[in-house]
């Protein structure tokens, strides 16, 4: 679901998880943990893996700064059809550049945990 105003939008997130949400929530993080062979994975284990996903480079052990630029790759990509951020390009090692388009709602931990795992759902739903 994308929304056409964020006051709305923040207002959905503050509802309580619904059980069909609940249920794609886990079927998809059983998929995944199941594919990689990793245990039980979590939201920030996931966004890790799009922002791998993302780079498209091969497979390789990252150095820490690497890691946190392909967290903040995975969250750029989550949030592009909310048109928080835009892709710029990529630089001459193929990294993906974004901008920040407009501000996040102020939204609680709770709510920005929603709101990252409805974007995740939907970056694999659409594939």
């Amino acid at each position: 679901m994308l929304p056409s105003d964020l006051c709305s939008y923040a207002q959905h997130l503050r509802r309580p998880m619904d059980l069909t949400f609940e249920k794609r929530w886990r079927d998809l993080v059983a998929s995944l943990s199941k594919r990689f062979d990793a245990g039980t994975l979590d939201l920030n284990a996931i966004i890790f893996l799009i922002g791998v996903q993302e780079l498209g480079q091969h497979a390789r052990e990252f150095k820490k700064d690497e890691k946190v630029a392909l967290m903040h790759i995975g969250i750029c990509v989550l949030l592009l059809p909310y048109g928080y951020y835009r892709e710029l390009g990529r630089d001459a090692d193929g990294w993906p550049h974004f901008d920040r388009v407009q501000e996040l709602p102020a939204l609680g931990a709770e709510e920005q945990e929603r709101l990252m795992k409805e974007a995740v759902l939907a970056y694999f739903e659409k594939g």
